[in-house]
């Protein structure tokens, strides 16, 4: 079972937290929801539900000091 856990606005950001994430060993899916305007809405990044809270710590100390 995959977890969301970063909803990027941006197609190239959801590339840059997926790059952080493969680089810290995590697996990842990147979906877009189905959204009513074309070319609008975000992209959800997900990793398996077992690494969930470590994927979190990776992402907040990657925004604190980065």
């Amino acid at each position: 079972m995959w977890k969301v856990v970063y909803i990027a606005q941006t197609h190239e950001s959801a590339l840059k937290i997926k790059e952080l994430f493969a680089a810290n060993g995590f697996l990842t899916q990147i979906s877009k929801p189905n959204s009513k305007h074309k070319g609008h809405g975000a992209y959800e990044i997900s990793v398996p539900f077992s690494e969930t809270e470590d994927a979190y710590e990776v992402l907040c100390s990657n925004r604190l000091h980065g």
